[in-house]
Protein backbone atom coordinates (compact mmCIF):
# COMPACT_ATOMS: atom_id res chain seq x y z
CA UNK A 1 0.00 0.00 0.00
CA UNK A 2 2.87 2.42 0.76
CA UNK A 3 4.28 1.74 -2.70
CA UNK A 4 0.94 2.69 -4.26
CA UNK A 5 0.85 5.97 -2.30
CA UNK A 6 4.44 6.69 -3.33
CA UNK A 7 3.58 6.06 -6.99
CA UNK A 8 0.53 8.34 -6.78
CA UNK A 9 2.57 11.09 -5.15
CA UNK A 10 5.30 10.69 -7.77
CA UNK A 11 2.69 10.90 -10.52
CA UNK A 12 1.29 14.04 -8.93
CA UNK A 13 4.70 15.67 -8.61
CA UNK A 14 5.54 14.91 -12.23
CA UNK A 15 2.43 16.85 -13.30
CA UNK A 16 3.27 20.03 -11.42
CA UNK A 17 3.93 23.25 -13.28
CA UNK A 18 6.52 25.74 -12.08
CA UNK A 19 5.17 27.79 -9.19
CA UNK A 20 1.81 26.10 -8.64
CA UNK A 21 0.61 22.56 -8.98
CA UNK A 22 -1.52 21.84 -12.00
CA UNK A 23 -4.56 20.01 -10.69
CA UNK A 24 -5.76 19.22 -14.23
CA UNK A 25 -3.98 15.92 -14.72
CA UNK A 26 -4.49 14.92 -11.10
CA UNK A 27 -8.27 15.35 -11.13
CA UNK A 28 -8.91 14.20 -14.69
CA UNK A 29 -8.18 10.60 -13.67
CA UNK A 30 -11.17 9.62 -11.50
CA UNK A 31 -9.30 6.55 -10.25
CA UNK A 32 -7.26 8.68 -7.86
CA UNK A 33 -10.16 9.97 -5.77
CA UNK A 34 -11.77 6.53 -5.86
CA UNK A 35 -8.53 5.11 -4.48
CA UNK A 36 -8.53 7.66 -1.64
CA UNK A 37 -12.18 6.87 -0.85
CA UNK A 38 -11.30 3.16 -0.70
CA UNK A 39 -8.36 3.86 1.59
CA UNK A 40 -10.56 5.98 3.89
CA UNK A 41 -13.08 3.14 4.11
CA UNK A 42 -10.29 0.64 4.81
CA UNK A 43 -8.88 2.81 7.61
CA UNK A 44 -12.35 3.21 9.13
CA UNK A 45 -12.86 -0.55 8.98
CA UNK A 46 -9.36 -1.14 10.40
CA UNK A 47 -9.91 1.02 13.48
CA UNK A 48 -13.25 -0.72 14.01
CA UNK A 49 -11.35 -4.00 14.36
CA UNK A 50 -9.12 -2.63 17.13
CA UNK A 51 -10.18 -3.99 20.49
CA UNK A 52 -10.82 -1.86 23.54
CA UNK A 53 -10.22 1.58 22.08
CA UNK A 54 -10.20 4.09 24.92
CA UNK A 55 -12.55 7.03 25.22
CA UNK A 56 -10.41 10.15 25.00
CA UNK A 57 -10.04 12.11 28.22
CA UNK A 58 -9.58 15.34 26.26
CA UNK A 59 -12.19 15.68 23.47
CA UNK A 60 -11.06 16.20 19.89
CA UNK A 61 -12.49 19.07 17.87
CA UNK A 62 -13.59 17.70 14.49
CA UNK A 63 -14.91 19.63 11.50
CA UNK A 64 -18.51 19.15 10.48
CA UNK A 65 -18.02 18.05 6.88
CA UNK A 66 -21.57 17.71 5.61
CA UNK A 67 -22.28 19.19 2.18
CA UNK A 68 -25.31 21.12 1.01
CA UNK A 69 -25.06 20.53 -2.75
CA UNK A 70 -26.96 23.65 -3.72
CA UNK A 71 -24.65 25.86 -1.66
CA UNK A 72 -21.59 23.87 -2.77
CA UNK A 73 -22.35 24.46 -6.44
CA UNK A 74 -22.55 28.22 -5.89
CA UNK A 75 -18.98 28.42 -4.53
CA UNK A 76 -15.85 29.18 -6.52
CA UNK A 77 -13.20 26.48 -6.72
CA UNK A 78 -10.89 28.61 -4.58
CA UNK A 79 -13.54 28.92 -1.87
CA UNK A 80 -14.14 25.17 -1.96
CA UNK A 81 -10.41 24.54 -1.69
CA UNK A 82 -10.07 26.87 1.28
CA UNK A 83 -13.05 25.25 3.02
CA UNK A 84 -11.53 21.79 2.57
CA UNK A 85 -8.15 23.08 3.77
CA UNK A 86 -9.81 24.36 6.96
CA UNK A 87 -11.52 21.01 7.49
CA UNK A 88 -8.27 19.11 6.88
CA UNK A 89 -6.27 21.38 9.21
CA UNK A 90 -8.76 20.77 12.01
CA UNK A 91 -8.82 17.03 11.28
CA UNK A 92 -5.00 16.78 11.25
CA UNK A 93 -4.88 18.63 14.58
CA UNK A 94 -7.53 16.35 16.10
CA UNK A 95 -5.67 13.28 14.88
CA UNK A 96 -2.41 14.54 16.40
CA UNK A 97 -4.19 15.16 19.72
CA UNK A 98 -5.72 11.67 19.66
CA UNK A 99 -2.28 10.17 18.92
CA UNK A 100 -0.97 11.75 22.13
CA UNK A 101 -3.76 10.09 24.12
CA UNK A 102 -3.88 6.61 22.57
CA UNK A 103 -1.24 4.11 23.62
CA UNK A 104 -2.97 0.92 22.41
CA UNK A 105 -0.93 -0.44 19.47
CA UNK A 106 -3.75 -1.03 16.98
CA UNK A 107 -5.38 2.36 17.58
CA UNK A 108 -2.04 4.19 17.50
CA UNK A 109 -1.10 2.52 14.21
CA UNK A 110 -4.44 3.43 12.61
CA UNK A 111 -4.20 7.02 13.85
CA UNK A 112 -0.68 7.32 12.45
CA UNK A 113 -1.91 6.14 9.05
CA UNK A 114 -4.85 8.57 9.16
CA UNK A 115 -2.54 11.44 10.11
CA UNK A 116 -0.28 10.68 7.13
CA UNK A 117 -3.19 10.55 4.68
CA UNK A 118 -4.96 13.68 5.94
CA UNK A 119 -1.72 15.65 6.18
CA UNK A 120 -0.77 14.61 2.63
CA UNK A 121 -4.07 15.96 1.33
CA UNK A 122 -3.54 19.14 3.32
CA UNK A 123 -0.09 19.67 1.82
CA UNK A 124 -1.24 18.84 -1.73
CA UNK A 125 -4.25 21.14 -1.66
CA UNK A 126 -2.11 24.00 -0.36
CA UNK A 127 -0.26 23.90 -3.68
CA UNK A 128 -3.45 24.44 -5.72
CA UNK A 129 -4.28 28.13 -5.86
CA UNK A 130 -6.27 30.41 -8.11
CA UNK A 131 -5.56 33.50 -6.03
CA UNK A 132 -2.26 35.23 -5.30
CA UNK A 133 -0.52 34.50 -2.02
CA UNK A 134 -0.07 31.43 0.15
CA UNK A 135 -2.84 29.76 2.15
CA UNK A 136 -2.86 30.68 5.80
CA UNK A 137 -4.75 28.59 8.36
CA UNK A 138 -6.88 31.46 9.68
CA UNK A 139 -10.23 29.77 9.28
CA UNK A 140 -12.84 28.55 11.70
CA UNK A 141 -14.96 25.77 10.23
CA UNK A 142 -18.06 24.51 12.01
CA UNK A 143 -16.91 21.91 14.49
CA UNK A 144 -18.01 19.42 17.11
CA UNK A 145 -16.22 17.86 20.08
CA UNK A 146 -15.88 14.07 20.13
CA UNK A 147 -14.32 11.59 22.54
CA UNK A 148 -14.54 8.43 20.42
CA UNK A 149 -11.57 7.70 18.15
CA UNK A 150 -13.78 6.09 15.51
CA UNK A 151 -15.39 9.50 14.87
CA UNK A 152 -12.10 10.83 13.46
CA UNK A 153 -12.11 8.08 10.84
CA UNK A 154 -15.79 8.61 10.07
CA UNK A 155 -15.17 12.34 9.60
CA UNK A 156 -12.19 11.71 7.32
CA UNK A 157 -14.15 9.23 5.17
CA UNK A 158 -17.08 11.66 4.91
CA UNK A 159 -14.71 14.48 3.95
CA UNK A 160 -13.02 12.42 1.23
CA UNK A 161 -16.27 10.91 -0.02
CA UNK A 162 -18.08 14.25 0.08
CA UNK A 163 -16.29 17.58 -0.28
CA UNK A 164 -13.05 16.22 -1.75
CA UNK A 165 -14.82 14.03 -4.29
CA UNK A 166 -17.14 16.88 -5.30
CA UNK A 167 -14.17 19.27 -5.46
CA UNK A 168 -12.20 16.92 -7.72
CA UNK A 169 -15.32 16.45 -9.86
CA UNK A 170 -15.81 20.22 -10.16
CA UNK A 171 -12.16 20.73 -11.03
CA UNK A 172 -12.38 17.97 -13.64
CA UNK A 173 -15.38 19.67 -15.27
CA UNK A 174 -13.45 22.91 -15.52
CA UNK A 175 -9.93 21.69 -16.22
CA UNK A 176 -10.30 18.49 -18.25
CA UNK A 177 -12.18 20.13 -21.12
CA UNK A 178 -11.59 23.83 -21.62
CA UNK A 179 -9.66 25.47 -18.78
CA UNK A 180 -10.26 26.97 -15.38
CA UNK A 181 -13.61 28.43 -14.49
CA UNK A 182 -14.92 30.21 -11.45
CA UNK A 183 -18.07 30.72 -9.51
CA UNK A 184 -19.63 33.16 -7.14
CA UNK A 185 -18.47 33.55 -3.56
CA UNK A 186 -20.65 31.57 -1.14
CA UNK A 187 -22.60 32.57 1.90
CA UNK A 188 -21.15 31.52 5.25
CA UNK A 189 -22.36 28.39 7.04
CA UNK A 190 -22.72 25.92 4.18
CA UNK A 191 -22.77 22.90 6.47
Amino acid sequence: MELNRLLLLTSFLLHMEEGHASPARLVCDNRLIQKYIGEAKDMEKGVGQCQELPTLSCPMVLPMVGVNLQQWKSKSNETKRREILCDLALLVGATAEAQRQVTQECGARQLSQLYQHANSFLLLLQTFSWEAGPWEPGCSPCSVEQTHITNIFLTYRQLVQGKLRFFFHDLAKDLCKQGQGGGREPQCGAQ
